[in-house]
């Protein structure tokens, strides 16, 4: 051939790019949950009909209650209670009087995953008639939470309120994205969980 090349000389294969497709895409969402990972409460707070709390932490359970207590919602439901916990130790250590707030309260303990708080709180807020919903977990929880109360709770409007965790190490990132990923491709229902009676 004039320039050189030889006739019928074979161009570089690309399937390396098979690969590397789906590799970008889950380091571009690893990047995009990691930002959310550090979301903040929307400002100023809209009141909603009810508060579920995803329990993992004090800090979401302090949330909650003060939310409540501040009247941003009528009804409050911490899912996925010990089963010893009590209102009246929840309330105390958020630094408020249980009293006023115990027959706007449930304390849910059927839940033992997020897929579980996802059954556990639709029932009630359906219970409740319940059209919009704030949800209180951990910020770098929020995804995997708000797609499982979507797939349990379709009709209601939900509303994050992500509180954040102290420093959450990339480990533990990677382990909520894995579940996240899981939880995308209905793998949650693999786990069993039995709907509260």
């Amino acid at each position: 051939m004039p320039d050189g090349s030889r006739k019928g000389a074979r161009r570089p294969s690309r399937l390396w790019l098979l690969p590397a497709i789906p590799a970008l895409l889950l380091l571009g969402g690893l990047a995009l949950f990691a930002g959310q990972s550090r979301a903040r409460p929307e400002a100023p707070l809209a009141y909603t009909d009810g508060i579920a709390v995803l329990t993992g932490g004090p800090q979401r359970v302090d949330a909650g209650l003060h939310l409540l207590a501040s009247g941003r919602a009528r009804w409050l439901i911490i899912s996925g209670v010990g089963r010893d916990a009590t209102l009246e130790e929840l309330a105390q250590r958020a630094g408020l009087d249980p009293a006023p707030l115990s027959d706007r309260v449930t304390l849910g303990r059927a839940a033992t995953s997020t897929r579980g708080n996802g059954l556990e709180v639709a029932e009630w807020a359906r219970a409740r008639q319940i059209g919009s919903l704030r949800v209180v977990t951990a910020a770098f929880h929020m995804p995997r939470a708000l797609l499982e109360l979507r797939r349990t709770l379709p009709e209601a409007r939900l509303v994050s309120h992500p509180v954040q965790a102290n420093g959450p190490r990339l480990g533990l990132l990677l382990r909520e994205y894995g579940k996240l990923i899981g939880a995308m491709f209905g793998l949650s229902v693999l786990k069993p969980e039995n709907p509260p009676s």
